[in-house]
């Protein structure tokens, strides 16, 4: 199962998600040996990433990332609207050396400076316009106690809360073979559903929070989004009709590339290069997402500050990627 599903409900102002990714998100783990605490971590905001961006109006790119001082220095999880998606998590300290029953705000808030950014790109973003960025906090004001974020579905409710959107609900579950979450969204009363009265719209976004809330983590985790879809909403589907989408595929898709690698180099300068030919003969690196090596000997490297052309600055190379 690689697929996300939408729904609404007739009889009240709400708008749906549930999403299931196996092979896709074995995809991301296969290269990786993180602990399973930390692959949860990581699963539970590829499930996140991946909701969300369903919801979004425009072709683009949409990225998690977390930063800390934490054990979990760097988290990013990109996800484009057409539900490909890739994801990678670097850590400050060992694996062994992480408590195997840390929760999120000890992983990536550990002294209180851990940041959660959102970013929304859109792939016609004009040259010089930034891409729209939400930040928070990964502690939750309440009066006058400053409560920590424990979980990736608490950090993505406060950034919808702080991002003035519509009122939303996450559900989220992850292991080392399968990402599952449920997404409840309510709509504005006007347009589709100015016909229902105030008092009854509330209502109803209260009844599907509470059917929402009966979603277990192993139902997330083995059933198909229209199995969940149906035993959750079998009684509103009689009353009032809940009605679902065609489902959509979901993919691992990697973005790395030599052309990519070959604009890093001109980043770093030609005389911070030729110090790495000098010391190692070659300039290798990985992709972080996908683990791909690209090497760039004495003579690609040459022909990267020689030439903007593409197909120059990248040539196939005699060995390797």
């Amino acid at each position: 199962m690689n697929e996300l599903l939408v729904f609404i409900c007739d009889g009240a102002p709400v708008r749906g998600e549930i999403v299931s990714i196996s092979s896709a998100w074995q995809a991301v783990l296969e290269r990786r040996n993180d602990p399973p605490v930390v692959q949860r971590i990581l699963g539970d905001f590829v499930g996140a990433a991946t909701l969300l961006s369903a919801s979004l109006k425009f072709d683009g790119t949409l990225i998690i990332q977390a930063q800390s001082k934490g054990p979990i220095q760097l988290l990013v999880v990109e996800c484009k609207s057409d539900l490909t998606m890739r994801a990678t998590v670097k850590l400050s300290v060992e694996p062994a050396d992480i408590n195997p029953n840390a929760t999120l705000d000890e992983l990536l808030d550990a002294d209180n400076t851990g940041r959660l950014v959102i970013t929304l790109d859109p792939s016609d973003r004009q040259p010089g316009q930034p891409p729209y960025q939400g930040i928070v906090a990964l502690q939750e004001q309440q009066g006058t106690v400053i409560k920590p974020v424990t979980s990736a579905a608490e950090a993505i409710a406060l950034y919808m809360q702080n991002s003035e959107q519509l009122d939303t609900r996450i559900w989220l579950a992850s292991n080392e073979t399968h990402v599952g979450g449920l997404l409840l969204q309510r709509l504005p009363d006007s347009g589709g559903y100015a016909h229902l009265d105030p008092q009854l719209a509330a209502e109803g976004w209260s009844r599907i929070q509470t059917l929402g809330e009966t979603i277990t983590d192993e139902e997330l985790l083995t059933l198909s989004p229209q199995t969940i879809l149906r035993r959750l909403f079998l009684e509103e589907s009689a009353e009032s009709g809940v009605r679902s989408f065609p489902s959509r595929p979901i993919r691992f898709s990697c973005r790395c590339s030599r052309a990519k690698v070959a604009d890093v180099l001109r980043m770093l300068g030609e005389e911070e290069v030729e110090s790495i030919l000098t010391e190692q003969g070659a300039v290798e690196t990985e992709c972080d997402f996908c683990a791909k090596a690209y090497r760039f000997d004495a003579v690609d490297c040459r022909q990267v500050f020689k030439t903007d052309l593409l197909v120059d600055a990248t040539r196939p190379p005699s060995s390797g990627h």
